[in-house]
């Protein structure tokens, strides 16, 4: 047996976070077990689907390195084969027509309230003949629930889960419009898609003991069936916007690396050992459905930040550097030699960012135009015995070799012939050449900046 997974999502909305574990626990099982990883779009609601939320889940996606093995299916491409299938079953005695009003539909549900019944369907038109129909009501296609016993469910990740038949109504699988309602629909896909493995979040549990019935009365193999608990805030409540983002392009904007959101995804949930670095490739040899756990996880954005800061260590200074010039650019075009420069900063920018935001932020002062925006504590740097020692300093690091080493000891050996201390020389100059009081080592900044550029700082910031 070929593995094949699938993520569905509904394009009601941007793809969040929580889909985005789905999707990855997917992603992971099927390469595990050298099967195939598939993407249906469920598009039936067409009030609430967009072409919008379309583009944003594929380039989510994309991003985060969970691309299908296969076109993505659309789901409202199939509604003539979702109504196939209902008719089959009707063909079959297995489904009947339901010519109930919505009044009596109605009048239903409030008798079960009154009574503290759930409010289900009473069966009133499962053994009638439709030649009793009332003249102008278009029917709907209910499937027969069965009425003895009970369903089991064997969950991979929740295990043997039971309800008795009687707790079961006999479901609507094709709507009055013929337009098939979405429980259906995704059991005829999965089945057309031979899915194998239906991974998706624990509250669509209580939907799975009702599309069984679409299998069992189809006469089609069950997939094995894996419900992983939904991800919390801190607070234990539902995840929302209220607790941060929860948009995975949310996340992109906010300077995360997908690889790192994926490992903290992967891990919230799941778990080898004590292992909590796990790249993608040791993430597929080791993913199994069993160790995913059954209480639901809680988002830490501290923790994701922190092993987004271990990912952006060892990203490659190159990969790093682009990531950071797209976001400059976002403000406006780059000076001449922006790339060099970046990059020659980037061995004292990755150890000390925690996301490319961050990384970006420290290198602002690399594009900055003369004359500098001096920050408040910069300025206060600058007074005229610094601006002063400004001038002198350029004069003297004007006949300094322009290698990072040199720099350190030419401003060393200046600070000593001055009798000053090393920091009495460095702040002023960081202040001249950054516009602020923070940044990299100043020797990184001198060299990343190059002797042109350093030398008309620090004259421009002395007023000359």
């Amino acid at each position: 047996m070929t593995v094949r997974t699938r993520f569905a999502p509904s394009p009601t909305g941007y793809l969040h976070i929580g889909g985005v574990r789905t999707a990855l626990f997917n992603f992971l099982f099927a390469r595990h077990h050298r099967g195939q990883y598939l993407l249906r779009i469920e598009d039936t609601d067409r009030a609430r689907s967009t072409p919008e939320a379309v583009r944003q889940i594929i380039e989510s996606l994309d991003w985060l390195g969970l691309a299908p093995d296969e076109p993505p299916v659309m789901q409202s491409t199939r509604e003539a084969r979702h109504a196939e299938v209902a008719r089959e079953l009707l063909a079959q005695g297995k489904a009947y027509q339901c010519f109930c009003t919505p009044e009596e539909l109605a009048a239903m549900r409030e008798t079960a309230m009154k009574e503290g019944r759930p409010p289900r369907y009473d069966g009133r038109w499962r053994d009638r003949d439709p030649s009793e129909a009332p003249v102008g009501v278009k029917p709907v296609i209910r499937i027969k629930a069965p009425r003895e016993g009970e369903t089991v469910i064997h969950d991979l990740v929740q295990g043997e889960v039971r309800v008795q038949n009687s707790e079961l109504d006999d479901m609507i699988i094709l709507r009055s419009d013929g337009t098939p309602t979405y429980l259906h629909a995704v059991v005829v896909d999965d089945h057309d898609m031979r899915i194998t493995h239906v991974i998706r979040g624990d509250d669509h549990l209580t939907n799975t003991f009702r599309q069984v019935m679409v299998y069992d009365a189809m006469g089609w193999a069950r997939p094995h069936f894996a419900h992983i608990p939904l991800i919390h805030g801190a607070d234990g409540a539902k995840l929302s916007k209220r607790h941060g983002a929860v948009g995975a392009l949310e996340f992109r904007e906010q300077g995360f690396l997908p690889e790192a959101v994926c490992n903290y995804l992967l891990r919230l949930g799941w778990g080898h050992g004590d292992e909590e670095f796990v790249p993608r490739d040791r993430a597929i040899q080791l993913f199994d459905l069993k160790d995913v756990g059954r209480a639901a996880s809680r988002m830490d954005y501290a923790k994701l930040t922190h092993l987004n800061a271990q990912y952006l260590r060892q990203k490659d200074p190159d990969a790093v550097t682009g990531e950071v010039l797209e976001i400059l650019r976002r403000n406006g075009p780059l000076p001449h030699g922006a790339a060099t420069t970046i990059r020659a900063l980037m061995p004292d920018i990755q150890p000390r960012a925690r996301t490319l935001l961050e990384a970006a932020s420290m290198c602002g002062f690399a594009i900055a135009s003369i004359p500098l925006a001096f920050e408040p504590k910069a300025a206060a740097q600058l007074n005229e015995e610094a601006k002063a020692r400004l001038l002198d300093l350029a004069d003297f690091l004007s006949e300094a070799p322009w290698e990072r080493a040199d720099l350190d000891k030419w401003l060393r050996d200046y600070a000593e012939v001055k009798e000053m201390k090393l920091g009495a020389v460095a702040q002023p100059l960081r202040a001249a050449l950054t516009g602020s009081t923070q940044s990299p080592p100043i020797d990184a900044v001198l060299f990343a900046l190059g002797r042109e550029e350093a030398l008309a700082r620090m004259r421009a910031a002395a007023g000359a």
